[in-house]
């Protein structure tokens, strides 16, 4: 970290970057030690940190959202700095943005080898893994992107369920997981570079919380139909559909024509998953669904997506979601309540 008085925060933003989490960081960092001494004595404290918003030319531009961004300096001209903050960047699920950020990804590297803090939110991590910074490490990000990591950054290692990675927090890079976990991010580095003290203000200035129960409750199957291997794309749309049968690894085996163990190794090679890995993160799809949607017992879910015994069920949905079936019901039921109770009300009253 630099001896500098006030540490220097770059947020880097790009036109896929979200303005929820650009502007979202931007307004928390700037008002450390600002805001909660006005708030509670009515008496304003100094800036503790200096944060820039910074692109890869200094041009204005509009982000995703068509918001318009006005960057504090190019990347460029931004020599030394304490911590670098990659913003989310949107790109879809089965598209890595190679080649997309040549000046942004030089940058980091410079910046990171320079002594910078180097971290990201949501898939702004996929631009540390562009600069091969992430390679050898364990990094977040959302989860919709694990199956990217695993086919285009076979050296990073995804953690699906961490909502703030400090793995290698020690070597410079820290990662984020789904967008809201900038808030997760921002009290990280508020602590490091000003005191718990200013963190635990900052929280309660804006209501911010950890998310104490990970990534995995709110983490959905992309179920992306591969195109690769016609034989296995078919049996992926079929088990779509009849995934409560009995003995599906078998029917699938079957359908495709191959033996157990060639079959096997096509499903893995075109998906990423053995087939009994496939079908169980299916069933837990479906009955997570079940769940969101019904009241009544939760004892019939497992049979009703294939499971004939329930303790197999709720370990294996503990497994992929974190939470036991009964908490993940109470995690999202206010949500659900809000749908309930306001179904068709759009008229203002």
């Amino acid at each position: 970290m630099s001896e500098s008085p006030t540490p220097r925060i770059a947020l880097l933003a790009v036109r896929e970057t979200s303005s929820m989490v650009l502007y979202g960081l931007n307004d928390v960092l700037t008002a450390v030690g600002t805001v909660y001494p006005d708030m509670v004595m009515a008496q304003p404290g100094n800036a503790l940190l200096d944060v820039k918003i910074v692109a890869a030319d200094k041009a204005p531009f509009r982000c995703s959202g068509n918001v318009l961004v006005e960057p504090h300096a190019a990347v460029s001209d931004v020599g030394e700095v304490d911590v670098v903050v990659v913003c989310d960047i949107y790109t879809p699920a089965d598209t890595p943005p190679r080649d997309r950020y040549p000046r942004e990804v030089d940058w980091l590297r410079r910046v990171h080898s320079g002594g910078a803090l180097v971290s990201s939110v949501c898939s702004g991590s996929l631009l540390l893994a562009e600069a091969g910074l992430l390679d050898g490490r364990q990094c977040a990000g959302h989860w919709a992107y694990r199956d990217l990591f695993r086919d285009e950054y076979p050296r990073v290692e995804f953690s699906a369920s961490s909502i703030l990675n400090l793995e290698s927090a020690a070597d410079g890079v820290v990662t984020a997981g789904s967008s809201t976990a900038w808030h997760d991010l921002a009290l990280y580095l508020i602590a490091r570079l000003c005191g718990p003290e200013q963190a635990l203000q900052t929280a309660k200035i804006y209501l911010l919380a950890g998310h104490e129960d990970g990534q995995l409750p709110f983490a959905a199957m992309t179920r992306i139909i591969q195109k690769s291997d016609a034989v296995i794309s078919h049996c992926q749309s079929w088990i779509a559909a009849n995934y409560a049968s009995s003995n599906p690894v078998a029917a699938m085996a079957e359908r495709s024509g191959l033996n157990q163990r060639t079959f096997a190794r096509r499903f893995r090679s075109a998906t990423g998953y053995l087939p009994i890995e496939y079908v169980h993160a299916i069933r837990i799809e479906e009955a997570k669904r079940i769940i969101e949607a019904e009241t009544g017992a939760l004892d019939g879910v497992g049979y009703e997506v294939g499971y004939d015994d329930p303790t197999f069920f709720r370990r294996l949905f503990k497994r992929g979601t974190g939470l036991t079936p009964a908490a993940y019901r109470r995690k999202f039921t206010r949500i659900l309540e809000y749908g309930k109770s306001h179904t068709g009300a759009w008229a203002w009253r």
